[in-house]
């Protein structure tokens, strides 16, 4: 495998919808509320209060880019790799890797299982999209 592999507009596109993905589950008719509440904030806390917008919104797309690249590594050692084998490897890798390494970091950060079950349930989503996207480019 060698970097020239790559379909790179797959990894863009697949980063892409990972903020997409992230916006409709996390959007204030989806998840959001019981994510927020799960965390123990209130409805009059202010999410984004003294942050640089900017700063998380880039690198938030950094890391779904970088999530979406590892996908396309993954995705060069399937054979005649397809949308189908892409979902199937999307999955695999978001339930093995996204969540079996979260559950650990939010149970000793004081978060429990609702929080992590929100959150990570976004990562396999997404991930299993960007297999799907970076299966069906090849």
């Amino acid at each position: 495998m060698t970097l020239s592999n790559i379909h790179w507009a797959a990894v863009v596109i697949s980063a892409l919808v990972g903020i997409a993905s992230g916006a409709i589950w996390f959007g204030p008719k989806t998840f959001y509320p019981a994510w927020w509440k799960a965390m123990g904030r209130t409805e009059t806390e202010n999410p984004g209060a003294g942050m640089n917008m900017g700063i998380v919104f880039g690198s938030t797309f950094i890391a779904q880019f970088v999530q979406a690249f590892a996908m396309a590594l993954i995705m060069s050692a399937v054979a005649n790799p397809n949308f189908g084998k892409g979902l199937a490897m999307g999955l695999v890798v978001g339930i093995g890797v996204a969540a079996a390494s979260s559950l650990g970091h939010r149970l000793f950060g004081g978060l429990g299982f609702k929080v992590w079950a929100i959150e990570v349930s976004n990562d396999v989503i997404n991930l299993a999209i960007m297999g799907a996207i970076l299966g069906a480019w090849n």
